[in-house]
């Protein structure tokens, strides 16, 4: 697993977007529809994810995986998942939690390839 986001869920993505970019000077990377924005982090190949999505989480990192099905289906039976794979723009995605409760997000860029 290799670190690519770190991602804040926001609760007002146009006020977010302000302060990330004016305040703190991030310059945006890319977004995704009226939800997600990303922005790259000085000095650093990760990229910050914000999105008024999943408010009931923490902050975290996204991790890539070769294969968010084949992790799954891998470690179902030993992880408590948070949200089963599903399809996004550039792959798959899913939540597991760690023993603290902690949410740890996997993705894979399955459909870019």
């Amino acid at each position: 697993m290799k670190l690519v986001f770190l991602y804040h869920p926001v609760k007002d993505l146009k006020e977010s977007i302000t302060f990330y970019r004016e305040i703190l000077g991030f310059e945006e990377a890319w977004r995704e529809g009226d939800k997600t924005v990303a922005f790259n982090l000085p000095d650093s190949e990760i990229k910050l994810m914000i999105e008024d999505d999943e408010q009931e989480l923490s902050a975290g990192g996204i991790f890539l995986v070769d294969s968010v099905d084949e992790f799954y289906k891998s470690k179902k039976d030993t992880l408590v998942f948070l949200k089963e794979p599903v399809d996004i723009p550039p792959g798959r995605y899913a939540i597991y939690k760690d023993e603290s409760g902690n949410p740890l997000r996997i993705i894979d860029f399955t459909k870019e390839t």
